[in-house]
């Protein structure tokens, strides 16, 4: 039996700092099926708001997993893709749905734990 808690690796702690961010995850999960506008982004992820998926897009392009390209025009746009260390996380986001489709309820709602 574990007296209290166990210390999280350091990796895991640097991952789920960026992923583990609201939405996060969902941006790269969606990029993983290609190249996406911004506005293309916004409806796929029903909820965020234009000023949250422009500040994750950024914080992804940082973390170097998003790149943000002008398209030409007319008319002018912007899209978004991932890097290919972006895209190695393609198995981890199919491994993580797979899970959450054995394991978690639709609209179950989701606790934390304590240690």
């Amino acid at each position: 039996m574990r007296d209290g808690c166990e210390q999280a690796s350091a990796e895991l702690t640097r991952v789920f700092a960026l992923l583990g961010k609201r939405w996060s995850g969902l941006v790269v999960a969606v990029l993983t099926d290609g190249a996406a506008r911004f506005a293309e982004l916004r409806r796929a992820i029903p909820g965020i708001s234009e000023r949250m998926l422009s500040d994750r897009l950024s914080e992804l392009a940082d973390a170097g997993l998003v790149v943000r390209e002008v398209l030409e025009g007319p008319p002018l746009g912007v899209s978004y893709r991932l890097t290919p260390a972006g895209m190695a996380l393609r198995p981890a986001m199919e491994e993580l749905s797979r899970w959450a489709d054995e394991h978690l309820k639709p609209g179950e709602p989701l606790i934390a734990g304590d240690c």
